[in-house]
C-alpha cells in the first residue's frame, strides 16, 4: 500500500477508536437507562453499531499489522509501476481519464483510485508515455494511450 493508503487507515483507527466508540458506549447506556430492552429499538440499532464499528477497527488493525508500505521515488519516472498517476486518452470516445495506481484496501475507481490487480492496472504496467493499451475491463475491450506518467 502507498504512505498515503497506510496514514489514511490508521486516521480511521484513531477516530474509531477515540470518538465513533465512546459515543456508541453513550448511546448504549442512554438507551438501556430507557429501561425494557425487548422493545428498545434504539438499543438494538446501538449494539448493532457497536458491532460494526468494533469489527471496521479489527479489520483496520489487521490491514495496518500486514501492511507493506511502498514509497514512491522522487523524480521523473517513464514506466508505469505501482504508485504512480496516469494520465490516458480512452481511444474510442477521446475523453482523457486519470487514474493512480494503489493498493487494494485503497482502491477506489470513482475517486480514479484503482488497484494494483484491477485489469487496467494490470495491462498498464511497464508501459510508457506514448503507448498504447488494450484492456480487457468487466464493460469489454478498451484501448487506452498513455498521455501522461507521475508520482503525485
Amino acid at each position: 500500500m502507498t504512505r498515503m493508503g497506510y496514514e489514511t487507515l490508521k486516521r480511521e483507527l484513531s477516530r474509531l477508536k477515540t470518538e465513533e466508540r465512546p459515543q456508541n458506549v453513550r448511546e448504549i447506556e442512554e438507551a438501556l437507562a430507557h429501561g425494557d430492552l425487548s422493545e428498545n429499538a434504539e438499543y438494538h440499532a446501538a449494539k448493532e453499531k457497536q458491532s460494526h464499528i468494533a469489527g471496521r477497527i479489527a479489520s483496520i488493525d489487521d490491514k495496518i499489522a500486514r501492511a507493506q508500505i511502498i514509497e514512491t521515488p522522487n523524480g521523473p519516472v517513464d514506466r508505469v509501476q505501482f504508485g504512480v498517476t496516469l494520465v490516458l486518452s480512452d481511444s474510442e470516445t477521446e475523453e482523457t481519464v486519470t487514474y493512480r495506481i494503489v493498493g487494494e484496501d485503497e482502491a477506489d475507481p470513482k475517486a480514479g483510485m484503482i488497484s494494483v490487480t484491477a485489469p487496467v492496472a494490470q495491462a498498464l504496467m511497464s508501459k510508457g508515455v506514448g503507448d498504447e493499451v488494450t484492456v480487457k475491463a468487466p464493460k469489454g475491450v478498451r484501448e487506452f494511450e498513455i498521455l501522461e506518467i507521475r508520482f503525485d
